[in-house]
């Protein structure tokens, strides 16, 4: 599977962020080989899928969405929108930001940051042109950005505060791309024109949420055997491009930490008191995960939304600070966050 990931999406050597105010470029960072840290854009279908054909047949139940958690003894009886329920040794929310298990934790609704974004993909039938670099717009109030997949096909993303009603936004795809369109300014021809040629049915705002980080400080990740990773974690603005990865840093931390509770062999032989004490290893486990996730998890939720402030400031003193001082920093900081070591699954886990 690692091999696959690899081979897809082009690797980016070079990260360019402009003003859409006056045009000029405000900083510019250069990998002389993608082994540096270059940036790698990954299509979410071609992920799912990558990952779901590395499980047997039948492991995935799609469209159940949980609606209930009850306790059962040692167990955890998970209760779906389509009437089935399922019993679970160990429960491992990954439901997203919306997450009942989330919910069922203590945890509150992802907070909104009052910012929304459009995302969009743009597949040509001959080469792109933009080459091998990330292309990064700050603006009035609004930030942009271009990233090639491969040779044909671009990722683009576009973020501000809205003062309409996101809803009737949501109604409106050809208003809301008249809007984005406006909003662009002084963006090169060649970027806009790939904002232009998406089809209209990919302009759907998405409220940019996120994890206060004092609710990961002051609440659990993990009760008994219960746990959350991914957006139910730590929901985060899409300013790191981070969401994704920290998912899956959290896929191999967690699975590492469980395997190693499994492969403990319970001293007693006892049906029951083997499963008691078994569980109790998995709760062991859990807590050791949480324990590894909670403060990069508030690492990377401070930092997407205190970089996406910056990013997306408005009026003359913030917009000098970040376009002359901060520029180069801010994507400094993309990387830093980027180059994060969870460790490796070896084979003995993967049994």
């Amino acid at each position: 599977m690692i091999s696959q990931m690899k081979n897809q999406g082009t690797s980016c050597l070079q990260i360019i962020t402009s003003s859409m105010i006056s045009g000029d470029k405000t900083s510019e960072l250069l990998f002389s080989a993608p082994e540096e840290g270059g940036v790698r854009c990954v299509r979410r279908k071609f992920l799912l899928e990558c990952l779901a054909k590395a499980l047997p047949s039948g492991t995935i139940k799609f469209s159940s969405k949980v609606v209930a958690i009850e306790e059962s003894g040692l167990l955890k009886l998970v209760h779906l929108a389509d009437g089935t329920s399922i019993k679970t040794k160990v429960l491992i929310g990954c439901d997203g930001v919306k997450s009942v298990v989330a919910k069922w934790l203590g945890f509150k609704a992802p907070a909104f940051t009052g910012r929304c974004a459009v995302r969009g993909c743009l597949q040509r039938e001959s080469n792109h042109n933009f080459g091998r670099k990330v292309s990064l717009y700050a603006g009035e109030g609004v930030r942009a950005g271009i990233i090639p997949c491969d040779d044909k096909t671009l990722y683009w993303f576009f973020s501000w505060t809205p003062s309409a009603d996101v809803k009737e936004m949501k109604r409106n795809p050809v208003k809301l791309k008249q809007l984005v369109l406006s909003k662009l300014g002084e963006i090169p021809e060649a970027a806009r024109a790939v904002i232009e040629e998406t089809d209209v049915s990919c302009f759907q705002p998405a409220p940019l949420q996120y994890r206060p980080p004092w609710e990961l400080m002051l609440g659990n990740i993990v009760k008994g055997n219960v746990c959350v990773a991914g957006d139910a974690l730590h929901p985060m603005t899409p300013d790191l491009g981070q969401g994704g990865c920290a998912a899956l840093e959290d896929a191999v931390i967690l699975a590492r930490c469980v395997a190693e509770a499994l492969l403990k062999k319970p001293s007693s032989q006892e049906g029951e008191k083997a499963e008691r004490e078994q569980q109790v290893q998995v709760e062991m486990g859990l807590k050791k995960y949480a324990s590894e996730r909670k403060w990069r998890s508030i690492e990377l939720i401070g930092t997407a939304y205190m970089v996406g402030r910056i990013q997306q400031s408005s009026g003359v003193f913030a917009k000098f600070i970040r376009d002359k001082i901060l520029s180069k920093f801010l994507v400094g900081l993309l990387l830093r966050n980027a180059k994060f070591d969870c460790g490796k699954l070896t084979s003995s886990f993967l049994r």
